[in-house]
């Protein structure tokens, strides 16, 4: 129930809710949360399904589960409740999060993973609405976005605002069994149709997707390839740095020069909605199998520069990065549960330091 005190103040019963609490993030975000005796909630379409991540998580077996069937079902049931903590999962968040973090205001909090540069600016922008409901709202709260993130800040410490930036996220991931799903499908076609982007002289401006291709020796002796892609970590390294050009790639983007090629008409095609309906149901029911990961590590990592040509290079180490991500959503989410934070929109770095990323099992190496 929603309780308000004499002066007006929106209270929040001690409640975390997980949107999408049996998808693979959701799942570990679920289960380390109730390891910290923390109250958690299980928010999504299925009672049965629900109740089973519930159970997975460690929750007893007649714990509260909410189910809802869309991002404004969940948001009228967070008016509704007043959860503490809203953790969103279920993707698609360019759409989902503005929706369901507005719901959290006033007083409760957000946390998402989103990692697409629309789906990051969008929650931003609602920093002075957060500021004003004495809300917090992290999105990127995952490996992408934190693990370069947490590399610009420590570079950039104690230093005037640097020349130019580039970061590159380069995860590795073992994959699970099962189909890819509708919310990533949606996801891959986002990036397609949003093309490329960097900042120059401060402004956001089109590139081409593919663009600045890397080829990423790590520091443990494997390597990599990446490519340039509008993402959240290119609006976290322009935030954190304050350099006017920024640059980012990504593991994730195809570095073979037809592919390349082929990116930014594979994306206009997909820009027509029927299209793009078609595209992400195929890709959603695609089934892929169980794979480990492909290296070791995952790494985050960036190259800053300075006017005076000073340049300094630093990685970020994680593991896998499904399971960083899960272990960053938690650790933030925790901290946000139990009143450390300050009202606002951010990514996760700007929000709790870039500390963040060692405290969750990352590991610096600067030079």
């Amino acid at each position: 129930m929603t309780e308000t005190s004499e002066t007006g103040e929106v209270r929040t019963n001690d409640e975390v809710w997980v949107v999408g609490a049996t998808g693979r993030v959701g799942r570990g975000v679920a289960a380390r949360l109730a390891a910290r005796g923390l109250t958690v909630v299980p928010v999504g379409r299925s009672r049965e399904r629900m109740v089973a991540a519930g159970a997975e998580a460690g929750l007893p077996g007649d714990a509260k589960v909410v189910v809802a069937d869309s991002a404004e079902r969940i948001a009228e049931e967070i008016v509704r409740e007043r959860p503490r903590v809203v953790v969103n999962t279920m993707g698609a968040f360019a759409a989902t999060a503005p929706v369901i973090a507005r719901a959290c205001m006033p007083g409760g909090h957000y946390v998402d993973q989103a990692s697409d540069l629309v789906a990051v600016e969008g929650l931003l922008a609602l920093h002075d609405e957060a500021v004003r409901a004495g809300s917090t709202l992290v999105t990127g709260a995952g490996f992408g976005v934190l693990a370069t993130e947490a590399v610009v800040a420590k570079l950039c410490e104690g230093r005037p605002a640097p020349h130019r930036v580039l970061v590159d996220a380069v995860g590795s991931v073992a994959v699970e069994a099962g189909v890819l799903g509708a919310a990533l499908a949606a996801s891959m076609v986002d990036v397609l149709t949003t093309g490329g982007r960097r900042y120059e002289n401060g402004r956001l401006v089109t590139s081409r997707l593919g663009a600045d291709p890397q080829r990423l020796s790590f520091p443990d002796g494997e390597a990599a390839k990446s490519a340039g892609v509008a993402s959240g970590e290119l609006v976290a390294a322009h935030a954190v740095s304050g350099a006017p050009f920024v640059t980012a790639t990504s593991g994730l983007v195809p570095t073979a020069p037809l592919i390349r090629a082929l990116l930014p008409l594979l994306g206009r095609m997909l820009s027509v909605p029927a299209l793009r309906r078609l595209a992400v149901d195929r890709l959603g029911r695609v089934r892929i199998k169980a794979t480990p990961r492909p290296r070791k590590h995952s790494w985050g990592h960036a190259v800053v520069e300075w006017a005076d040509g000073t340049q300094h290079e630093g990685w970020l180490r994680a593991g896998d990065g499904m399971d960083f991500t899960a272990d960053v959503t938690a650790t933030v989410t925790e901290l946000l549960a139990r009143g450390v934070g300050r009202p606002g929109s951010w990514t996760p770095a700007a929000a709790l330091g870039a500390d963040l990323a060692t405290s969750v099992g990352g590991a610096f190496i600067l030079d």
